[in-house]
């Protein structure tokens, strides 16, 4: 999830890569997908047991040891203030949504959040039209358009009166607000990256995310109880660490090479099908049925966006 969208062109070089199908690296993406999915589910189950600073921090904490070696090994430990500075700027977007989002799954469903993250590539897309003046493809348009649309009506479950009254879930604002944060992170690597491999990037991106949530909540580590946090919270944090930012980053940076950013972005469309697939596999049911007409929308908006970028 941290680095699903933040590629651009400047890495799909790809010289000496191994010749792999498209149904095969398409195959690579819907398990990224699935992987950053279940970041909502499995942050739904931990986040009322531990402060949402705290942990965010265990998480880039646990993250920055897993990658530690393989960034040690194949590219050393490059520093600069000038990256440092840079990757402090990109964190801090980071850091605001990871927040965001372990707080609003107090009062928010992971369905919820899966559908208002589809938010980001169109706010996302804002951004970019200011800071790094890209421009956007019809079709292009299309499918974020849509996307919004579907997300708006899982928002409100299908309820007009809903929308226009602007009867907001308090934790679907709390992730809007993340959402507005998030959507800086793509610009943001794009105008600042300076030729680094993104591995480093990523690395100093969750160094200084690490510094930062150390200063939000550092008062806050000495009064807390380590020894009282369950057992599985420390797994669940754990799996998000590796599964759903370590992982997924090495499969989107494979991926990146073959389809590009623009289609790889488009696999975030697929995370409320997702988390809709996972919330009946464990038992809870289907959601409201006014609900499934916005899911279905999204997943046309990935479709679309896909195919609208495979004709580029």
């Amino acid at each position: 999830m941290l680095v699903l969208s933040g590629y651009d062109d400047a890495v799909q070089g790809g010289e000496g890569r191994k010749a792999h199908s498209l149904v095969f690296i398409h195959m690579l993406m819907v398990v990224c997908a699935f992987l950053v999915s279940t970041s909502f589910t499995v942050g739904k189950a931990i986040t009322a047991g531990l402060d949402p600073a705290i942990l965010t921090l265990i998480r880039f904490g646990l993250a920055t040891t897993f990658l530690f070696p393989y960034v040690k090994i194949y590219h050393g430990l490059r520093f600069s203030w000038s990256l440092l500075l840079r990757c402090s700027l990109i964190s801090l977007s980071l850091v605001a949504f990871f927040y965001c989002m372990f707080l609003a799954l107090r009062y928010t469903s992971a369905l919820n959040t899966s559908v208002i993250f589809t938010l980001v590539p169109s706010i996302a897309g804002f951004y970019a039209m200011v800071l790094v003046r890209e421009k956007f493809t019809e079709g292009k348009v299309i499918a974020l358009f849509c996307g919004m649309a579907g997300a708006i009506w899982v928002i409100f479950r299908g309820d007009i009166n809903a929308l226009l009254t602007t009867q907001w879930n308090r934790g679907d604002l709390i992730f809007l607000g993340g959402c507005f944060a998030m959507g800086l992170y793509t610009p943001l690597v794009r105008l600042l990256t300076r030729k680094e491999p993104m591995v480093v990037m990523t690395f100093w991106i969750l160094v200084t995310g690490s510094a930062w949530l150390f200063m939000l909540s550092g008062s806050r580590l000495t009064t807390l109880e380590w020894g009282a946090i369950a057992p599985s919270i420390w797994t669940g944090v754990a799996y998000l660490a590796m599964f759903t930012t370590v992982i997924t980053f090495f499969l989107t940076q494979y991926c990146v090479a073959y389809i590009g950013p623009t289609r790889v972005m488009a696999y975030s469309y697929l995370y409320p099908t997702l988390v809709l697939l996972m919330d009946v596999a464990l038992g809870k049911g289907l959601p409201d049925v006014r609900v499934l007409p916005g899911v279905l929308v999204v997943l046309v908006a990935m479709f679309v966006l896909q195919f609208s970028a495979a004709k580029k």
